[in-house]
């Protein structure tokens, strides 16, 4: 099942897969797509307080800054920076929460 963009006043949703997953496999997305510096951190500060230890989040951005942002944010709070890629002029980013 694809994801959709958020509505206005969403940022994050739930990634469905079509088998139950526990904590750890669910993956949540967090599309902060056309969101300039600070919102997609401020995003991500919200989503990350919503999942539990070692639950994952693909954030999906396309403001330049997320590439300094992100992992700092990750390394500051104690979080798992998975994954760090740059697709089609947008910057993707695995998070493991941390505990």
């Amino acid at each position: 099942m694809t994801s959709t963009p958020p509505s206005e006043g969403e940022g994050c949703h739930e990634h469905f897969g079509a088998t139950p997953m526990s904590a750890e496999e669910t993956m949540v997305t967090l599309d902060a797509r056309g969101l300039n510096c600070p919102e997609p951190v401020m995003l991500l500060h919200k989503a990350v307080a919503e999942l539990s230890p070692g639950q994952r989040l693909l954030v999906i951005a396309t403001d330049p800054t997320t590439q300094r942002d992100v992992p700092q944010f990750c390394r500051f709070l104690g979080h798992e920076l998975e994954l760090s890629e740059e697709q089609n002029d947008e910057f993707r980013y695995t998070i493991v929460k941390g505990a």
